[in-house]
């Protein structure tokens, strides 16, 4: 039986290793390599919204349709079944609003996919005072329910965890037979690749039951409503580093939010929160054969670089990072 390993346990790495053992059940052991698990995770903190911006990228144009044809399947599948509540996955509806732009409102990536997209009625942006919107539903993905829904589902299958910062992917040498790299920002190291940049996100998640529908404004300002708290957001500092909560950007989320949904005044904060999302231009999914100084050889699987959109995306890119797999190992490819 062949050994694969997935280091990397945020959202696309445990993705990617339930698919691989959904794949190979009796071709392949999966293991699981992180030094950090669930709330631990960039993962945790992010919304969840299945919303794709333009600026996420596969290798083309029809790479990166696959990919989101195949992550909403995969989550549809999910929330109509008696799992979805478990797995933290529901349909949500919403607006979004601007009067700076009729375009900021649309989305060519999600309108395909999704059961209604459609332009605000008149009435509907005389209530906001907005001078352009769209209404549309779409499913969002609770990572505090999924990320342990999916330890389970790895763990029920016999997937071994292991606890451990690696240096470089050459300490995996000689013990796998495919690595599959999913360490997001973490790949800037490990990979030498330096066009992996964070982009610093700081959110409140607040204890708001009455909000039902999700708000965004522009691409600055957003609120989502998830199974046990709302995410208000937000920012998106390119190549910030600072992993501290900013008190000005605290006031000027808090600000734009209650400005949109003015009854958010009286929400209880349950936790003020901030990430690095590991963007690349490219999100990179490609086979690798790593040489080391050593003289050693690994073969790896790349799977990083979402940015702020690994939890929407995972499905897809794991499900390409599954093929890549089964290629490297010879074996044929079992329909996911």
């Amino acid at each position: 039986m062949a050994s694969v390993c997935v280091v990397g346990a945020g959202v696309v790495g445990l993705t990617t290793a339930t698919l691989l053992q959904e794949a190979l059940p009796d071709t392949a052991s999966v293991t699981l390599i992180a030094d950090k698990f669930k709330k631990d995770t960039t993962s945790d903190g992010a919304a969840g919204i299945f919303r794709p911006g333009l600026q996420f990228q596969g290798s083309s144009a029809q790479v990166t349709r696959q990919w989101l044809r195949d992550s909403y399947g995969y989550f549809h599948d999910i929330s109509t079944s008696e799992e979805a509540s478990t797995a933290g996955v529901k349909p949500i509806s919403g607006f979004i609003l601007s009067s700076k732009n009729p375009s900021i409102t649309r989305n060519p990536l999600l309108e395909p996919l999704v059961p209604e997209y459609r332009m605000c009625t008149d009435q509907e942006l005389q209530l906001f005072d907005y001078k352009y919107g769209c209404y549309f539903t779409t499913l969002m993905t609770e990572c505090r329910r999924f990320l342990p829904y999916l330890t389970d589902q790895f763990s029920s299958r016999g997937g071994r965890v292991i606890e451990r910062h690696l240096e470089s992917l050459e300490q995996l040498a000689g013990h796998f037979d495919v690595v599959c790299n999913c360490t997001g920002y973490g790949a800037r190291d490990l990979c030498a690749d330096l066009s992996v940049t964070p982009i610093r996100g700081q959110v409140f998640k607040v204890r708001a039951p009455w909000i039902k529908n999700f708000m965004y404004e522009d691409y600055d300002t957003y609120i989502v409503p998830g199974f046990d708290y709302v995410t208000l957001g937000g920012t998106r500092q390119f190549d910030s580093h600072s992993l501290e909560i900013d008190k000005y950007d605290s006031m000027a989320i808090w600000d734009r939010c209650v400005r949109l949904v003015p009854s958010l005044k009286d929400a209880e904060v349950i936790q003020e929160w901030v990430g690095w999302r590991p963007y690349r231009p490219v999100v990179r999914v490609e086979k690798e054969v790593m040489a080391f100084d050593s003289g050693k050889t690994l073969k790896v699987v790349h799977n990083y670089g979402h940015g702020g959109y690994g939890v929407m995306a995972s499905p897809g890119t794991s499900m390409h990072a599954v093929r890549l797999v089964q290629e490297m190992l010879d074996v044929p490819r079992a329909k996911l």
